[in-house]
């Protein structure tokens, strides 16, 4: 080319997204596929949801409210904070991006686990930050190895909690132990994307740390449990300063029309995101039975999909699955080389991925 791009975009690697299911089936003449590949809500969004979406689209002549007062409104009820303490985003990774374009400079540390949510890593490298990667122990964020990473250099530290791709948590006494460490300059980002799922109880939010004054962004999402991935819409909580920066580099209409209004339905149906939640323990705990039947090693989840160690190489499984119409993601991409990401579908999808494995294993 003619035209000379920064190097540090050059040098990002793709995001490589779960294969859709209109290109498996032309790929393979296959008239059924399932998706367990992308953490998707099989049951989708609340009825009250999409129906709020439907009567959105009246309106879509209209710029969207930039400032999304209604549903901020109906989040600061929510979660208990002012409405000056929420941003907007086009789904939650926006907002990582976001972050990093207030906080990292060249040469800037920021401090994260591997394998975790890889736009961390991404957004560092665009803005010329230094990603410093701290291996998972067990499959969880180790926050000693991790707070000891800390520099006069770090300028942000991104704790996914729960954990993609391995979906485990840390405990509120580790969080405790490791926020006693961190000194008040760096920003701890509390990525929460699955937080709607946690059942355990040692589990804590960041939101904690945040009423205790500390300087810190909580990220959660409507793209999950609330079954709204396709309308890409997350938020971010911290204090009114951090959200004046977030909104100072955001676009002005970046949280659409019909996102907004389904989105705030959605959050008033919580009677309906309790099924979804109910649903989603039902599914995670056949998996996990199944593929222990199976000879398999489950990793104990705590969202909506769970890391299966297989003892193969995920490539040819994953290729073996998608041949049998079960898209599931491939661990080689996710820093797990012998093992499968398996997001939890309906009783009769998770049956189906069970019985294309067995097939698979036992051949």
């Amino acid at each position: 080319m003619d035209v000379r791009p920064r190097p540090n975009v050059c040098n990002l690697d793709v995001y490589v997204p779960g294969k859709p299911i209109e290109e498996v089936q032309q790929e393979l003449g296959l008239t059924r596929v399932i998706k367990l590949a992308s953490n998707e809500n099989p049951w989708g969004p609340s009825p009250k949801a999409l129906e709020a979406g439907r009567l959105a689209l009246d309106k879509i002549f209209l710029y969207p409210d930039a400032n999304a007062f209604n549903l901020k409104k109906a989040l600061s009820e929510r979660v208990q904070v002012k409405p000056s303490q929420i941003a907007i985003g086009n789904g939650s990774d926006e907002i990582v991006q976001l972050i990093a374009n207030v906080f990292v400079d060249p040469g800037d540390e920021v401090v994260m686990a591997t394998p975790s949510f890889p736009r961390y890593k991404t957004v560092t490298e665009l803005m010329g930050g230094i990603p410093k990667e701290v291996v998972l122990k067990d499959y969880r964020h180790d926050l000693t190895a991790m707070a000891a990473a800390v520099t006069e250099k770090t300028k942000l530290v991104f704790i996914c909690n729960p954990n993609n791709p391995s979906g485990t948590i840390v405990s509120e006494r580790e969080l405790d132990e490791f926020m006693e460490l961190i000194p008040p300059r760096v920003m701890v980002v509390f990525d929460e994307a699955y937080t709607e799922y946690v059942n355990a109880p040692e589990f804590a939010s960041g939101f904690k740390y945040l009423q205790q004054g500390r300087e810190v962004l909580v990220l959660r999402t409507f793209s999950k449990a609330y079954g709204l991935a396709g309308l890409r819409i997350g938020y971010a909580i911290g204090s009114p300063e951090m959200i004046d920066l977030l909104n100072r580099v955001r676009g002005p209409f970046n949280g659409n029309q019909v996102a907004q209004q389904a989105a705030g339905a959605a959050l008033a149906d919580q009677d309906y995101l309790e099924q979804v939640v109910a649903n989603n323990y039902q599914g995670l705990n056949q998996l996990s039975e199944g593929l222990s039947k199976l000879g398999c090693s489950p990793v104990p989840s705590q969202t909506n999909f769970i890391l299966v160690e297989v003892g193969r190489p995920s490539e040819e499984l994953f290729v073996g699955l998608m041949r049998k119409g079960i898209i599931v993601r491939p661990g080689h991409l996710l820093g797990h080389p012998e093992a499968l990401r398996v997001s939890v579908g309906t009783g009769e999808e998770n049956e189906q991925f069970l019985l294309a494995l067995a097939d698979i294993l036992n051949a």
